[in-house]
């Protein structure tokens, strides 16, 4: 009688044990499409955009999940049933990988990490650009909290490209950084917690024969924009972006290598930096240029001439070098936009080619004498004793 008993006991056991083990494979075999579904529906409802996911594929056992071939595009034109009739391209990425962060969970924080492979930006004018993507990285923000409900620690891209095209401009202009890989880690201070500026980046591209490298320190949780940065940019052959200078500077350029070099640190809400580009062996007018109209020819002379003034004859290469500083107009800035808007001012302004090392959190705060010019110190005597004038009557 006991050993029935104890066979039955067994029996149910096994029972509820295949039971389990059959449960836990059919929601690992539905789970993934439940979640395909949840995040297409979730894509498809973007405010002004339109997104479609091919496949999700889990890895239980590393607390991870993978994204297959996702795409999100703007929606130009919406049709009376609401379905997008019209769309631009924006974003995509092969495979986006996203996970628990193991290095961060050992130290005792609960974060993660998102690895893109292949991703790709496409910025479109008058259609699909920085700033307008700037005002919508609110919806990304939440769209992105649904998809990673932990904070994101670390975020790595590997072989991406950012590409600009203007289908107004005469030529097309399409140019684009290629070969984009990007390491950021600690964003979450999740561990080296005592570090000023706990987080870091580093980046790497192409840029039509040129190499471009980008490293920063930063404290993302700073309540101002606190980080230190530099940027170097390499022979670049200008020659490859004759669609560009032809559809903007009404140029053509025949030879020419340029190379940008920047340093940038903010902190207490004040940033100061320098950029310095650097074009060598620059030559706009040449053989190429015999087809040009007259007019073509003349503003080529001017701009050609323009570059001669600034040439240094021994280095054959046209430089300056243009320091910055200033104030965030928004101390509650987020750190990224400050970073893209501080750059994208100080770009248009460059004499070795080399970064300085003379830019860092402890420059932003050092207060220096304005340097006057000769007329400056003639014209601001006067000035100068009405200040003493005013002092002594006190």
């Amino acid at each position: 009688m006991t050993t029935t008993r104890t066979h039955s006991k067994k029996r149910r056991t096994a029972k509820i044990l295949i039971g389990i083990v059959v449960a836990i494979v059919v929601i690992r075999l539905v789970l993934p499409y439940i979640i395909l579904h949840f995040a297409n529906k979730s894509l498809a409802n973007m405010n002004g955009y339109y997104g479609h996911i091919d496949d999700i594929d889990l890895a239980i056992l590393r607390g991870a999940y993978q994204i297959d071939s996702i795409y999100i595009n703007k929606v130009d034109r919406v049709g009376e049933d609401s379905v997008p009739q019209k769309q631009t391209p924006f974003f995509a990425s092969r495979e986006i990988d996203l996970s628990v962060e193991w290095k961060a969970l050992f130290k005792g924080s609960i974060v993660g990490e998102l690895v893109f492979q292949r991703p790709y930006l496409l910025f479109t004018k008058d259609k699909v650009e920085p700033k307008e993507v700037v005002k919508d990285s609110a919806d990304f923000r939440k769209l992105l909290d649904q998809f990673m409900p932990l904070n994101i620690n670390r975020c790595e891209l590997r072989g991406g490209a950012i590409q600009f095209k203007d289908f107004s401009s005469r030529p097309n202009v399409d140019i684009a950084m290629t070969n984009v890989n990007l390491l950021a880690q600690n964003l979450r201070n999740s561990y080296d917690s005592s570090a000023v500026l706990p987080a870091s980046i580093h980046a790497t591209a192409e840029v039509y024969e040129g190499e471009l490298r980008f490293d920063a320190k930063l404290n993302p949780l700073a309540d101002a924009p606190t980080f230190d940065m530099s940027a170097e940019l390499t022979h670049t052959n200008l020659v490859k972006l004759n669609d560009f200078f032809q559809a903007y500077a009404k140029v053509d350029v025949n030879d020419g290598r340029f190379g940008l070099y920047t340093e940038v640190a903010a902190k207490d809400e004040e940033f100061k930096g320098y950029v310095k580009p650097v074009i060598k062996n620059l030559n706009i007018l040449g053989k190429e240029d015999r087809k040009d109209n007259l007019l073509r020819k003349l503003w080529e002379a001017v701009a050609g001439g323009a570059g001669k003034l600034f040439e240094n004859k021994n280095k054959d290469q046209v430089a300056t070098k243009i320091p910055f500083q200033g104030r965030l107009d928004d101390p509650k800035t987020n750190v990224w936009v400050a970073i893209t808007n501080i750059l994208q001012n100080a770009f248009i302004h460059a004499i070795q080619p080399s970064i300085d090392n003379e830019i860092s959190i402890a420059s932003v705060k050092e207060d220096k004498k304005e340097k006057k010019t000769f007329f400056q110190k003639i014209f601001s005597k006067d000035e100068d004793e009405n200040k003493k004038d005013k002092k002594k009557g006190k």
